[in-house]
């Protein structure tokens, strides 16, 4: 019977070794096993964060919830089965926060209109990626401005989870100030933030997600977060997603605006030079970069569109490759297989909703400070000296918390850039690509209203 049982067996794992190339790769089922759940547990908290940020506006929480894990199913399983790489896909950090804070509550757009423009956003990158025009745009964008925007939104969300934490808090004489620190919830935020940032210098994988864990306990335990009392309050079925689904079709109309076209290249941007700078990294690290180029990129980056337009009719925000996948490698993942394994541990996690109730403001909040935090290392590969690249990286980076807006900072960089440059006598630097996005940002900043 047991020799039996390995001879039915056999195919099967010769079969997925043959497709993931497993053996040729140094690794094992078990291993990649072994990598996708630290991956899934690094990356865990978007499941709770997200539907924080996007309940912001005005969306039903439950159903962003469910969003959120099926688009890490999708997403991830389609990187895994089709670009074989262990790159796991959710929605994106920074981009929520964008779809939220700045078209929805700073522009004033429907969160419907919005989700238009990130399914729009999807389908442009889909046609980009089948063209190969992709790489024309990304190239035409100065490094520098790439690395302003990076670390501009990692400001932005570190002042946001600031925000939520009651660490900052608003102030008539001088705009912004340090909060009541005597507060209880915003003493839980304090802590979850010094758990986390130490589980992260010990190299805990997933130690935003442990962190979220224990500040979540601690709340409970001195009454300042709800305590479940059943299994129901853990373990439930998934909410309908009926509040969002397929809203994006609803004012599909509404994007062909100069408004929503600056919010439809915005997202646009920012999720391709997320996917990019994180194919890079994790191909490096994995030890699959070949000549320095990143093999199968337009698979991966096919990958990432589509789960862009699947996250858009679920109902979430703009959906990219998470550089938490780097947590995977380093636990020894190699190939697609670690992507399915964190995208199938998504599906499980659909089941525990119920949770919701319980990772409030002051839990999460520590997580969008220390990813913040990770984004702001940017900085480093900005060239301070030079002073045609330092006025637009700096006011790139520093416009985006100040004005709440992810496309003001970047308007303003992409219309200094090109100015300094010319002033500089360094018009040959200049990609005639960066003189079309000046002329679409300066009738942005011309002819729309702004608060």
């Amino acid at each position: 019977m047991s020799t039996q049982l390995k001879q039915e067996q056999q195919p099967t794992t010769s079969r997925i070794d043959r497709y993931f190339q497993l053996t040729a790769l140094g690794t094992s089922v078990r291993t990649e096993l072994i990598a996708g759940f630290t991956t899934f547990l690094a990356m865990a908290y978007i499941l709770f964060v997200n539907p924080n940020v996007l309940g912001a506006a005005g969306m039903d929480t439950g159903a962003v919830f469910v969003a959120t894990g099926l688009v890490a199913v999708v997403g991830s399983l389609t990187m895994g089965l089709l670009a074989n790489y262990p790159i796991a896909i959710a929605p994106g950090m920074g981009l929520n926060a964008f779809f939220a804070y700045s078209v929805v509550i700073g522009m004033g757009v429907p969160w419907q209109t919005a989700l238009s423009g990130v399914l729009v956003s999807g389908l442009f990158f889909i046609v980009l990626t089948l063209s190969g025009i992709r790489e024309t745009i990304v190239n035409a964008i100065p490094a520098p401005l790439k690395m302003a925007v990076a670390a501009g939104i990692g400001f932005f969300i570190a002042f946001i989870g600031l925000k939520n934490a009651g660490i900052v808090v608003a102030n008539e004489a001088t705009l912004v100030s340090l909060g009541s620190l005597g507060t209880g919830t915003t003493l839980l935020a304090v802590f979850g933030l010094v758990v986390s940032a130490l589980l992260m210098a010990r190299d805990i994988k997933g130690g935003i997600f442990i962190g979220m864990l224990l500040t979540a306990i601690v709340g409970m335990i001195f009454g300042l977060v709800p305590t479940p009392t059943a299994i129901s309050d853990v373990v439930s079925m998934p909410p309908s997603m009926s509040a969002t689904f397929g809203q994006a079709f609803i004012n599909f109309s509404d994007v062909f605006t100069l408004q929503m076209l600056i919010v439809i290249l915005t997202f646009f941007f920012i999720d391709f030079f997320d996917t990019a700078g994180t194919l890079v990294a994790v191909a490096r690290q994995a030890g699959i970069m070949k000549e320095n180029k990143v093999p199968r990129a337009s698979k991966a980056l096919m990958a990432d569109s589509t789960a862009t337009v699947a996250g858009a009719i679920f109902g979430t925000s703009t959906a990219t490759s998470y550089v938490e996948s780097s947590a995977g490698v380093a636990a020894g993942g190699r190939t697609g297989l670690t992507a399915v394994f964190a995208g199938l541990f998504f599906g499980l996690a659909l089941f525990f909703s119920p949770l919701l109730a319980v990772v409030t403001a002051p839990v999460t909040a520590p997580a969008l400070i220390i990813v913040g935090v990770l984004m702001a290392s940017a900085l480093l590969d900005i060239d301070w000296k030079k002073i045609e690249i330092a006025v637009p990286a700096f006011l790139t980076i520093i416009m985006m918390p100040l004005t709440s807006s992810i496309a003001t900072g970047i308007g303003l960089g992409f219309i200094l850039y090109p100015l300094m440059m010319i002033a500089k006598g360094k018009t040959k630097e200049i990609h005639p690509i960066m003189y079309g996005m000046l002329i679409i940002f300066l009738a942005y900043f011309m002819f729309l209203p702004h608060a």
